[in-house]
């Protein structure tokens, strides 16, 4: 493990491949302005700015260092809070704007999460440094999202934010990290002495090719596979599970691609959201819209498309959007050998597969004549962000001259697996898409398909009466209904008049 922590070269391999960031900060190096709150990936208050080179310029992201393994941060430029203030960001050696700027609003009071804070607004101040992208109050709230403060308040953070480009000119701030050319040659000098993972005698292994992937998942078939690690990591730090050895598959070249040929969407397993993100802000909004709503900033950046399905969980947000578009899934297994299977059919039971133990995700494949068609997701949740779904639903509608051919309704947190409502699906095929009396139909059959689970999040009674509510949404809107949708975005200014539009009817109706 080699990497550059601040501005010092770390090379150290002797930790266990389970040793997280935050404990490598606080207990081998007394760097202790990382701090612990949740051990989760929830709180922000170990928050760590991660920098990796892409197309040639430094690029920075935030990662929860309480549940990232120390050792995959190996060949990154790895930035804590004590970074910011020792070395400053001015001529002078005064603070960062991200760190002036809460000073002058107050964006602070008993200051456990203000570092996590910090390196948040640090790294989005860096990133537009670095890209002449304007930072606006989207930003800044999508950069504090998984950031919780418990007696501050968000107004004077979220100002501050807003204020980091005023600051740095008043400061005369010098970009330090983002056009810092010696960061960069080293980290390009890691690359060049790093061994291929298959020779390494390490516990913590890192393939960048399918080739050596399959390799060591050979050599170590007792090994414990890890991406993001944002749920994996859990039980390390929730149950103290200690793991063996780890193969790191998210710098695997093969499973990073996303790639349209012309006909199919291919994305690979190791994806992260972050990634998709990116890729489907112009081309597939909703898309873009969901991911706004999973998790945090921190997680996306860490977190991946194929972590998320192989979890199984059946709360999982991705899984029900790839039924919507009968993803096909590309498995391969330690001898090279392939096969594809349909998600309809890789749920088993709770927690189970039909993922053999010698066998992979490589990549998700999706007809884009399907994802041409109409379809929306909607996510019930307490929170807008961070938070885990109490009903997903991912909707698609096929239309051949006004009638529905092909229908799609793909569940989230209902049940102990992402499931279709098959029969409420047949009760619209054939019909109008205007039809009521077929709507009203498919509602009554999902309220005798559905018997949702009930939890701490919600009853099953309401789960069903928001299933039932979700799908006359999605109706509505294929019918050209504009209705209020919100997500982890700023609220347009359309949506806001159209919200007061209808308070103005409601009290037309009720005078």
């Amino acid at each position: 493990m080699k990497f550059l922590l601040n501005d010092k070269i770390i090379d150290d391999n002797t930790l266990p491949s389970d040793f997280t960031a935050l404990r490598y900060l606080r207990e081998k190096r007394g760097l202790t302005g990382t701090k612990e709150g949740c051990a989760s990936g929830d709180c922000g208050a170990c928050t760590l700015l991660v920098g990796v080179i892409k197309e040639g310029e430094l690029h920075y992201s935030t990662f929860n260092s309480c549940i990232t393994p120390v050792q995959s941060l190996s060949g990154k430029h790895v930035v804590s809070v004590e970074y910011l203030s020792e070395f400053g960001g001015t001529a002078s050696g005064g603070l960062h704007p991200a760190q002036q700027a809460m000073v002058e609003h107050h964006g602070s009071q008993c200051g456990f999460c203000t570092p996590g804070f910090v390196l948040s607004l640090a790294g989005l101040f860096e990133n537009s440094q670095s890209s002449d992208k304007a930072i606006d109050r989207e930003s800044v709230c999508d950069a504090i999202s998984g950031n919780l403060c418990r007696c501050t308040g968000y107004r004077p953070i979220i100002d501050a934010g807003l204020d980091m480009v005023r600051t740095a000119e008043d400061t005369q701030f010098v970009e330090l990290m983002s056009k810092n050319d010696n960061v960069k040659s080293q980290l390009l000098a890691f690359r060049e002495v790093e061994k291929p993972a298959s020779l390494s005698n390490q516990s913590y292994l890192q393939p960048t090719t399918l080739t050596e992937l399959l390799q060591v998942k050979t050599a170590h078939a007792d090994a414990t596979m890890v991406a993001g690690g944002t749920d994996l990591m859990l039980e390390n730090t929730q149950r103290f599970h200690d793991f063996g050895t780890l193969i790191d598959v998210s710098h695997v070249a093969e499973l990073k691609q996303i790639q349209c040929n012309g006909t199919t969407l291919t994305l690979g397993a190791s994806v992260t959201y972050s990634e998709l993100e990116h890729f489907s802000k112009t081309r597939y909004p909703h898309i873009y819209n969901l991911l706004s709503r999973i998790a945090s900033r921190q997680i996306r950046n860490r977190g991946t498309i194929g972590g998320n399905v192989a979890n199984a969980s059946p709360i999982a947000d991705l899984p029900p959007l790839l039924l919507a578009f009968d993803a096909d899934m590309q498995l391969v297994k330690t001898d090279g050998s392939k096969r594809v299977v349909n998600i309809n059919d890789f749920y088993q039971g709770y927690k189970t597969t039909l993922l053999a133990k010698d066998e992979l995700i490589e990549s998700f494949s999706i007809d884009l004549t399907k994802l041409n068609a109409f379809h929306r997701f909607y996510k019930i949740s307490k929170r807008m962000e961070d938070d885990i779904s109490s009903v997903m639903l991912a909707v698609r509608f096929e239309l051949n001259h006004d009638k529905i051919s092909d229908v799609r309704f793909a569940f989230g947190g209902m049940a102990a697996t992402p499931i279709r409502a098959v029969t409420a699906e047949q009760s619209l095929v054939g019909k109008s898409s205007n039809d009521e009396q077929a709507l009203t139909q498919a509602i009554e059959n999902l309220r005798s398909e559905l018997t949702p689970l009930s939890d701490m999040r919600a009853s099953s009674r309401y789960r069903l009466d928001m299933a039932c509510n979700l799908i006359k949404k999605a109706w509505l809107e294929l019918n050209g209904t504009q209705v209020p949708t919100f997500s982890g975005h700023a609220l347009s200014e359309s949506v806001l008049s159209l919200g007061n539009e209808i308070k103005g009817q409601e009290g037309a109706t009720h005078a």
